[in-house]
């Protein structure tokens, strides 16, 4: 009796062994591939709306910049300082030799924000276009290398002839006839410009922009705080005689508040001046 009841417990192991091996081998594979979530249609804001669009991502310039040529292919650059969202121009030497110092101040400018980054306030960039008439300047003349007024090629109330005193001069054959003029219309199409400030010369004064109507309070205030600080002189308008095709008026019809800073002479840069000026408007956008 004890020799069966063994043999049926021996029976009973191995069956139970073999159930157990043949339970393993059945057993069905994991699919380890990770399972892929549907996209929300709000980007996972859990509202239903559309994805929010990311910010816009600052651009980022060098120190420099071709804005284009001259009629005679020298090239027209641009220095930039700063990195503030708050652009102000400053352009130099439109009329060539006739107005030298206007582009040695320009120069005296880059090198003095080169040599003095702090100058320049947070949220604000600085672009000085030293010599956007190269060919005049070069050939002692008011005039580009095709004989045109750049400060007549602008598209405020431009004309084919325009006056300079008693003179008449070129305004060119359209506006923006003139590769000068494109190269300052294209760059203010491809950036938001705060505000402008060109010199010219020679009268020793101030003057806020206007196309077609009286200066926009922006402009009045950019030239009041300029002149103040540097101890020129300010009037409403420049009524001496008309003038078409301007391009700080164009800056104007630009809804871009500008100032033209007319220097005492043609030959001193009165940096003092101009320098207290400058830096009395990046303060005043500053803030």
């Amino acid at each position: 009796m004890k020799y069966i009841l063994g043999v049926i417990v021996l029976l009973l192991i191995l069956a139970g062994a073999w159930w157990l091996m043949n339970m393993s081998n059945d057993q069905t594979a994991v699919d380890e591939t990770p399972t892929v979530l549907p996209v929300e249609p709000d980007g996972g804001i859990g509202n239903g709306a559309e994805p929010l669009e990311e910010p816009d991502a600052v651009m980022e310039r060098g120190p420099e910049t071709v804005i284009g040529s001259s009629v005679n292919g020298t090239d027209i650059t641009a220095y930039h300082f700063g990195t503030g969202a708050k652009e102000i121009l400053l352009v130099g030497n439109l009329h060539g030799g006739d107005a030298p110092n206007t582009e040695k101040l320009a120069e005296e400018f880059i090198t003095y924000f080169k040599e003095n980054p702090d100058a320049v306030p947070a949220g604000v960039t600085v672009t000085v276009i030293p010599s956007l008439n190269p060919d005049g300047l070069a050939n002692n003349s008011r005039f580009n290398a095709n004989k045109v007024d750049l400060n007549r090629n602008f598209a405020c109330d431009w004309a084919a002839t325009s006056m300079w005193r008693n003179q008449e001069v070129s305004g060119g054959s359209a506006a923006f006839s003139e590769p000068e003029a494109k190269a300052v219309r294209d760059y203010i199409a491809d950036h938001q410009i705060t505000a402008a400030i060109v010199w010219f010369a020679a009268e020793g004064k101030v003057y806020p922009s206007a196309c077609d109507t009286t200066p926009s309070t922006d402009s009045v205030t950019l030239a009041a705080t300029f002149a103040t600080a540097a101890g020129y002189p300010s009037a409403a308008e420049f009524d001496a005689y008309q003038i078409n095709g301007d391009m700080v008026n164009w800056f104007a019809q630009m809804k871009i508040p500008a100032i033209s800073v007319l220097l005492t002479d043609r030959t001193n840069t009165e940096w003092s001046k101009n320098e207290k000026g400058i830096a009395a408007v990046l303060k005043a956008y500053a803030e």
